[in-house]
């Protein structure tokens, strides 16, 4: 049901007790395995398989455990493991789409302490973060941060300014981001290829912690922020070249029932034409409520077409986790 232990950071690169100002192994103790199962019809199913594993925070004295919300989307069951193996089952609280939190409330007592959340407002190009991952130390890494910017999703998301850091830590969903001082700065969300001086290597991208505290009280009481959803148009992109490329589709999605088709090449976006993901994601968004008709054109088999699809709110497309 875990992820494999059996396998280690070297020496060099773990963070070491007597190396920083706070007590590293009591904040180890606040990072827990999540295990989530998904139903087979879940819209995330196909892409992210039913069997889950990642990492979660504990972050308050209820032990409510922040985690990235692809590991527990759709989630049938939930359970979380602590550092010295105690199993505690959990239910979902929040999935949020806009900048992927998850929040899980254990229905058991974990016991172990909460992480002290930061700011990420003041991180730096090259400033020295630590990667709490489940596991404890021999999970763990020294990393600076190499990049703060925009990213754009394949998935139909933004982070206007995501945490890049490195080395790359391999199982990353839903690590702990922290500052010298100990704080949580951000989530883990995705490995990606960075590049530097014309060399390409691996590197983490982390959700800063400063966008979970507008939305967090929402989150609890709601399971989602109040804020209006963003249409949806069920496309999975990729940039090849240059070019907007469809590379898969949600199944009975918006784009799906309004013809479109893996391989299409996506021109225009009601009439203004688009310039890489976070162009065509905006101009989805600008371009009028979950629901609206959306005009798009295409480019397929060297002909151009057009198309009108109605969008959607993705929350209603997914299956509702199961609360005990």
């Amino acid at each position: 049901m875990g992820i494999s232990s059996n396998w280690a950071f070297p020496d060099a690169i773990r963070p070491r007790p007597d190396q920083v100002p706070f007590d590293l192994e009591s904040a180890v103790q606040s990072v827990v395995l999540v295990h989530a199962e998904i139903p087979e019809n879940g819209l995330t199913a196909h892409l992210l398989n039913t069997d889950r594993n990642g990492s979660g925070i504990v972050i308050d004295g209820n032990g409510l455990v922040l985690t990235i919300s692809y590991l527990v989307a759709e989630a049938r069951s939930v359970w979380l493991t602590t550092h010295d193996g105690k199993v505690v089952p959990g239910d979902v609280v929040a999935h949020d789409p806009l900048y992927g939190f998850g929040l899980i409330m254990p229905l058991g007592r974990l016991g172990v302490p909460a992480l002290p959340r930061g700011s990420s407002r003041s991180v730096r190009i090259d400033d020295n973060v630590i990667i709490l991952g489940q596991g404890g130390l021999h999970h763990s890494l020294n990393a600076h941060v190499t990049d703060r910017r925009e990213f754009a999703g394949y998935w139909e998301y933004i982070l206007e300014d995501a945490i890049f850091t490195a080395p790359a830590h391999p199982q990353l969903g839903g690590t702990a981001l922290l500052g010298q001082d100990g704080r949580l700065l951000g989530v883990g969300s995705r490995l990606v290829e960075e590049s530097a001086d014309g060399e390409k290597y691996d590197a983490n991208m982390f959700v800063p912690i400063d966008h979970l505290e507008p939305i967090f009280d929402e989150l609890v009481r709601y399971g989602r922020s109040t804020a209006p959803p963003r249409p949806w148009l069920g496309i999975y992109v990729t940039e090849q070249d240059g070019d907007l490329v469809i590379g898969g589709l949600a199944p009975d999605g918006p784009a799906h029932r309004a013809g479109l088709r893996p391989g299409d090449r996506i021109l225009q976006v009601k009439g203004h034409t688009v310039n890489g993901l976070a162009d065509l994601f905006r101009r989805t968004w600008a371009a009028g409520p979950a629901g609206s008709q959306l005009p798009l054109t295409l480019a397929r088999g060297g002909k151009s077409l057009n198309v009108r699809l109605q969008t959607a709110d993705r929350q209603d497309y997914l299956v509702k986790p199961q609360r005990h």
